[in-house]
C-alpha cells in the first residue's frame, strides 16, 4: 500500500503546482489590463500651430455719402394755394430769407375782419366806460338803485372780456397772414424740392429740404462683422471719389444702437474735420476704420484663427491650447480684438508658435492626452 499513497501525495503536489501557476497566470494578465487602462491611446484632434499676423489692426473700409448735419423741412404753418416759389433744388439760402409764398388773400380778409372786430370792441368798451361813470357819480346821490348800478358794472366787465378775445383773434389772424411767407429758419442749401407752384398744400406739408450749413456728416451703414472696430469718439480717414488724392479726418460722433430690420446694418455717422468748401453734399466716401486693438495686442501682435477654435470659460472668449511639453490640452482666456465672418482676431493670450485646437472644442476636457494632427484641408482654416 505503500507505493500507492506515495503516487497519491505526487499528484496532489502536481495539481498544487499547476494551480499556482495558473493564479499567477490570472494575475499577471490582471495587472497588464490594468496597466493598459490606465495609459489609453492619446486622443487625435485638430490643431495647427499661429503666428502672429497684425490682423488686429488692419483697416476696414466702408462706403458713405456726404451730408449735413441738421437737415429739415420747409413748410407753411398754414395751408393754400402757393403762388411764388424764389429758391430752386441747389440755391443758397440765409437765415430769414423769403422762399416761397401762399396766396394771401383769403388771409387779408381774415385778418381785416378780425380788426374790424376789435375796433367794435374797443368802442363798445368806451361806451361801457362812460355809463359806469355816469351811474356811479349817480349812485353817490342815491338818484338810481343799487341794481342799476350792478347792471352798469357787469357790462363794463363783460365789454372789457370782449375788447380782449377781439384782440387776440386780431393777432392770430395777422400771425397766419405773416404766416402765407414762407422763410428759411437757418442758413444753408435746399437739397429737395416737394411742391411747386400753383399746388394747394396743407400745413405741415414739406415745400423744400433745407441742410444746414455749418458741421458734414460722413453716413455709412455698417455690418455686423465690422461692428466690433467701430466705437463713439474714434477717428478714421476718409477719401471722396470726386476729391482724389485728398484726404479728410473724421470722428465717430453716433452709431445706432440698434440694427435696420431691412438692411441688419448699424448707421453710422462721423463728423467731418475741416472739410472745406469743395467737399458737397452727396458725394459718395470711402471710411477707413483702423480696427482697435490695446497695448498689449500691439506689443505682441495679433493671431487670426477660424471661428470654430472660439470656445468660453465662464463668460469669457477661450481656446483651447495643445501643451507642448506634455501634449495635455490647457484651456485659456483670450481677448478678442475682431470678429470676422470666418475667423476671430485674438489681440492677446496666445504665444507665437502654440498649438491651438480648431474643431471639436466642445467635445475635450481640461489635462487631456492629445494627439495633434493637422486638417485635412488647410485652406478651409485659412484667413
Amino acid at each position: 500500500m505503500r507505493p500507492q499513497s506515495h503516487r497519491y501525495r505526487h499528484r496532489a503536489r502536481l495539481r498544487r503546482a499547476a494551480f499556482v501557476l495558473v493564479l499567477a497566470g490570472v494575475v499577471t494578465l490582471a495587472a497588464c489590463s490594468k496597466k493598459e487602462a490606465a495609459a489609453p491611446e492619446p486622443r487625435p484632434v485638430v490643431a495647427v500651430a499661429v503666428h502672429a499676423d497684425g490682423s488686429a489692426t488692419q483697416a476696414a473700409s466702408l462706403p458713405g455719402e456726404v451730408q449735413a448735419r441738421y437737415s429739415t423741412p420747409l413748410s407753411f404753418r398754414v395751408g393754400g394755394k402757393i403762388v411764388e416759389r424764389r429758391v430752386r433744388l441747389g440755391d443758397v439760402v440765409k437765415n430769414g430769407q423769403i422762399v416761397a409764398r401762399l396766396d394771401p388773400a383769403d388771409a387779408q380778409k381774415n385778418a381785416a375782419s378780425a380788426q374790424a372786430q376789435l375796433a367794435a370792441a374797443q368802442h363798445a368798451l368806451v361806451y361801457a366806460k362812460q355809463q359806469l361813470d355816469r351811474d356811479q357819480a349817480q349812485a353817490k346821490e342815491n338818484l338810481i338803485a343799487p341794481a342799476q348800478l350792478e347792471q352798469t358794472t357787469n357790462a363794463y366787465a363783460s365789454a372789457v372780456a370782449q375788447r380782449d378775445q377781439a384782440a387776440q383773434q386780431a393777432a392770430l389772424s395777422k400771425d397766419q397772414l405773416q404766416y402765407t411767407t414762407l422763410a428759411a429758419d437757418h442758413a444753408g442749401v435746399i437739397t429737395a424740392e416737394q411742391a411747386d407752384t400753383g399746388q394747394n398744400v396743407s400745413a405741415g406739408q414739406a415745400v423744400y429740404n433745407l441742410a444746414w450749413s455749418g458741421d458734414i456728416d460722413v453716413v455709412c451703414d455698417v455690418p455686423e462683422s465690422a461692428l466690433a472696430a467701430l466705437s463713439v469718439g474714434q477717428t478714421a480717414n476718409v477719401t471722396l471719389a470726386a476729391l482724389p488724392g485728398r484726404k479728410f479726418s473724421a470722428r465717430v460722433r453716433e452709431l445706432s444702437p440698434a440694427a435696420d430690420p431691412q438692411s441688419r446694418t448699424y448707421r453710422a455717422k462721423l463728423t467731418l474735420e475741416n472739410p472745406g468748401p469743395d467737399v458737397r453734399l452727396g458725394m459718395t466716401a470711402d471710411i477707413e476704420l483702423a480696427a482697435q486693438a490695446n497695448a498689449s495686442a500691439t506689443q505682441h501682435g495679433s493671431f487670426t484663427v477660424p471661428a470654430t477654435a472660439l470656445f468660453h470659460d465662464g463668460t469669457q472668449p477661450a481656446v483651447w491650447i495643445v501643451r507642448a511639453a506634455d501634449n495635455a490640452l490647457e484651456l485659456r482666456r483670450v481677448t478678442v480684438t475682431r470678429y470676422n465672418e470666418r475667423t476671430i482676431v485674438i489681440g492677446q493670450g496666445l504665444k507665437d508658435g502654440e498649438r491651438v485646437v480648431l474643431q471639436g472644442v466642445h467635445t475635450v476636457t481640461a489635462g487631456e492626452k492629445v494627439r495633434a494632427i493637422a486638417p485635412l484641408h488647410p485652406e478651409d482654416f485659412a484667413s
